[in-house]
C-alpha cells in the first residue's frame, strides 16, 4: 500500500481508554478507511496506534476514532514519519 503520498503517523491516546472496547472501535474505524498499521494498549495505560496511509485519511480516520471515543480521551499525542510499507491490513495487537 505505500507510495509517495503515504506517511506514518505514530499516535498514543492518554485518558481513561483501556478496558472500554477503544481497540475494537479503532478496528471497526480502520475498516472504513483506507488505512494499514495497529492498535494496542501499553503497559502505561495508555493505547498507541500506528497508522500507514494518505496523510488526509489517516486524519478522517484519527478524528473519527477521538469522536467516537471523546468521552474517553483525555490527550492524543502524534509523531509522524515516512511510511515504511510493511502493513498488508490493520490489527489489534497484544503486548
Amino acid at each position: 500500500m505505500s507510495n509517495s503520498r503515504h506517511i506514518q503517523q505514530d499516535v498514543v491516546f492518554h485518558g481513561n481508554v483501556q478496558g472500554v472496547g477503544f481497540r475494537y472501535t479503532t478496528q471497526q474505524i480502520a475498516g472504513r478507511h483506507e488505512i494499514t498499521g495497529w492498535v494496542m494498549n501499553r503497559p502505561d495505560r495508555t493505547v498507541q496506534c500506528v497508522v500507514e496511509g494518505e496523510p488526509a485519511i489517516i486524519r478522517a480516520f484519527i478524528a473519527e476514532v477521538q469522536e467516537a471515543m471523546a468521552g474517553h480521551i483525555a490527550e492524543t499525542r502524534e509523531c509522524q514519519a515516512m511510511a515504511s510499507g510493511v502493513f498488508s491490513g490493520f490489527e489489534v495487537r497484544y503486548a
